[in-house]
């Protein structure tokens, strides 16, 4: 599809992946929107460039999500295209006690949740444009979990079988369906973890793993897998077993902690 002259909005685009996107989309020519629950980080990219728009809303808000639609599509009419990017990633070991019932589930809120009903809300106005397009940015651990982050990767996974209705439901519209499963990107998003945690992973820089994003979109590709993303699928097929043994060594530390 056409990347140019679009109007976009992006959540979560002040930070990490959705920074870079909003970056390089800017960069072709898009006008850009983007949400974010940090007023500071907004104010940031709006003053990196100067030509975005940021509205403050949490997307694991539903009544924040109906008042973002009605600014949005009242002052933007020409919106076509939303990126639900924004997202949070723990380590959760479940044997720790402490914590509550509400804040395990955050991830779901946010990842999970919050697109479907972005999409819910967005939807009858982007079926009334000539070109429009969801891109949902799931994970290459939708794939294969990483069982330190057992409730992300339960979020990712839920996301990309999500993604995949989607576009059969929506097969007989103008609104096409991409879903980006980026590996693991040097971003902010993984400040949470050290080195072992993510022993044997790739880490692609977030200039690139965008790069590729935006060329998928461009040539119609529906489902995006950047980098060690596709060979994680591979491998989820071809050695299910051996690939979550892999992925599995940061819980075997972790388990040791509480001998």
């Amino acid at each position: 599809m056409k990347l140019t002259s679009n109007t976009i909005l992006i959540t979560g685009g002040a930070s990490g992946i959705g920074y870079e996107l909003t970056k390089q989309l800017t960069a072709l020519g898009n006008t850009i929107l983007i949400t974010g629950r940090d007023q500071a980080k907004m104010d940031r990219a709006k003053a990196a460039f100067p030509k975005i728009h940021t509205f403050r809303s949490d997307v694991s808000d539903p009544k924040a999500i109906a008042t973002l639609y009605e600014e949005i599509t009242k002052e933007f009419p020409k919106l076509n295209i939303l990126i639900n990017n924004a997202g949070i990633m723990r380590k959760i070991n479940v044997h720790d006690k402490a914590g509550s019932l509400e804040d395990l589930t955050r991830e779901i809120e946010i990842n999970l949740s919050g697109p479907i009903h972005m999409v819910k809300q967005f939807l009858p106005h982007l079926k009334t444009k000539s070109e429009a397009a969801i891109m949902n940015v799931s994970s290459g651990l939708a794939f294969v979990p990483l069982p330190i982050s057992p409730v992300y990767c339960a979020t990712k996974a839920g996301l990309h079988s999500f993604t995949e209705s989607l576009r059969v439901q929506l097969k007989n519209t103008k609104v096409k369906v991409f879903d980006l499963a980026p590996p693991a990107t040097q971003t902010e998003l993984l400040d949470g973890f050290d080195v072992e945690d993510l022993k044997g992973a790739s880490t692609m820089k977030v200039e690139d793993m965008v790069k590729a994003a935006i060329k998928g979109m461009q040539t119609d590709r529906f489902e995006i897998r950047p980098g060690q993303a596709n060979q994680l699928k591979m491998m989820s097929r071809l050695a299910p077993g051996f690939i979550l043994k892999q992925m599995s060594r940061s819980v075997d530390r972790m388990l040791r902690t509480l001998d």
